[in-house]
């Protein structure tokens, strides 16, 4: 398998560090809010990676972390953490706001189809892990402390900004980069911040208000749960600077070692074809989808039918295209089943989009190309030109393809001998040119959620 890494800014071949064994940590949330599709979009990719790394017969740890505090309104190195914002905004206790939107993101989690992670680690979980990497990070002189705070120095760590491309030299008081006297360098970041008015504080040897600085909270929890190196870190394209870059540089600095081997970022997508924005209404959560009358494994398809690595539109037509989309498998679904009986036809495509699918997922998941694949097959499958022991290889490819990007239909109950018997008394008004009793069965089968597919050699049908 080929990964495009980030850090090297190329493709890479994909050989972790255990034989068989993928450690991976993927950035979760901020629980100050409702997830919203642009989340989704970097959660969704994480799942993909490590569906397609079992279906290819490695086991997996994953972690994925919850940030439930440190984590200041645009990331600066002042001001009042996003939780804090969100509870005065609800008259709650910014304890009861990270409960109540963790919750919320595991519940959606489980609605997407997402494999649950090996742990979701809090950061209130892990501050005594934090406070032991900054006292590391001090005793190697990678950090210092100013008053009751402390910051790591950017300028004792010398591949600072290999991730991100960002030259020190540059990172001058601006954007993103607060210029404070006591800092070193503009570029230094926190590690730990003290406060009073500060409402989520540990006490420390440093003081009584103190909180951590949001990257080493990350650090920290990997570090825990998956040892001090990784194979593999995911995000947003947001967090490579200075998120990730931070981590590197504080996680190494007490190491020694490479933190992660491979990190893998998703780009932005776009709302609308613009920018998503509170102000413009259209930051839309799994709610928003819902009511829309979509599922939400129509939502996971929009979301992972592009590259991760190129920006993609989301759009309320954009989904009715996922769900049209979905409704083809489902159809291709019904065909392969109803045609495995008959004498073997097309081979040659069951095999080549098995080929096809694999070599596509294996080049840096390009889901494009698996999907194409798999539609092309579609065509020649309700064309009528795969059938018999091709029929079944074929179904395996489309439940090769649904488990990977987590598309399966959902299960669904019902009596089958009552649909095949409504359709022989269908086919039999058919036959004897009673249309209105053949249009009457077929109402009654719609209430029923079966569709109807008729073909010259009998009725395909499926739930809906």
């Amino acid at each position: 398998m080929q990964v495009y890494n980030s850090y090297s800014r190329s493709l890479e071949p994909f050989v972790p560090l255990e034989a068989g064994h993928v450690r991976m940590y993927n950035c979760g949330p901020t629980v100050y809010g409702r997830c919203h599709v642009g989340n989704w979009r970097s959660f969704l990719f994480a799942d993909l990676l490590r569906r397609w790394f079992e279906e290819a017969g490695l086991r997996v740890t994953q972690v994925m972390n919850i940030t439930d505090v440190g984590h200041l309104l645009a990331d600066a190195e002042e001001g009042e953490d996003k939780l804090e914002a969100q509870a005065r905004a609800e008259q709650l206790d910014p304890f009861a706001i990270s409960a109540k939107y963790a919750e919320l993101f595991l519940a959606d989690t489980r609605a997407l189809g997402m494999k649950p992670a090996a742990v979701y680690p809090h950061a209130t979980d892990h501050v005594p892990q934090m406070l032991a990497m900054i006292d590391q990070l001090i005793e190697r002189e990678f950090a210092y402390v100013a008053g009751e705070d402390v910051y790591f120095d950017v300028s004792r760590f010398e591949r600072y900004g290999k991730l991100s491309g960002n030259r020190l030299e540059d990172l001058v008081a601006g954007h993103r980069v607060e210029a404070r006297a006591e800092k070193r360098h503009p570029a230094d970041f926190a590690l730990w911040k003290s406060d009073p008015k500060h409402l989520m504080k540990w006490p420390s040897r440093f003081g009584e208000h103190g909180f951590p600085g949001w990257h080493i909270e990350c650090s920290a929890m990997a570090r825990e749960h998956l040892g001090e190196q990784i194979d593999l870190h995911t995000g947003g394209e947001d967090n490579v600077f200075p998120h990730h870059e931070c981590e590197i540089a504080q996680t190494e600095a007490i190491t020694g070692k490479p933190f992660a081997r491979y990190w893998m970022h998703a780009k932005f997508l776009t709302v609308d074809g613009g920018k998503m924005s509170k102000s413009l209404g259209n930051v839309y959560t799994l709610d928003d989808v819902t009511k829309r009358g979509f599922l939400p494994r129509h939502l996971r398809y929009a979301l992972l039918r592009g590259h991760y690595r190129k920006s993609i539109d989301f759009s309320f037509d954009a989904l009715a295209e996922a769900r049209s989309a979905l409704e083809g498998l489902s159809e291709m679904r019904a065909r392969l089943q109803f045609d495995q009986d008959k004498a073997e036809s097309g081979a040659e495509h069951a095999a080549q989009a098995a080929t096809e699918l694999r070599r596509a997922m294996e080049q840096d998941l390009l889901v494009p190309e698996a999907l194409a694949a798999v539609f092309t097959l579609r065509d020649h499958v309700v064309s009528g030109r795969v059938a018999g022991p091709a029929a079944t290889r074929s179904l395996e490819v489309l439940e090769s393809l649904e488990r990977i990007l987590g598309i399966e239909e959902p299960v669904t109950t019902g009596d089958d001998g009552e649909v095949e018997a409504l359709i022989a008394q269908r086919e039999a008004a058919r036959t004897a040119k009673d249309w209105a009793e053949s249009d009457r069965l077929r109402d009654a089968l719609d209430d029923l959620g079966i569709v109807l597919q008729d073909s010259a050699e009998g009725t395909i049908w499926r739930r809906r």
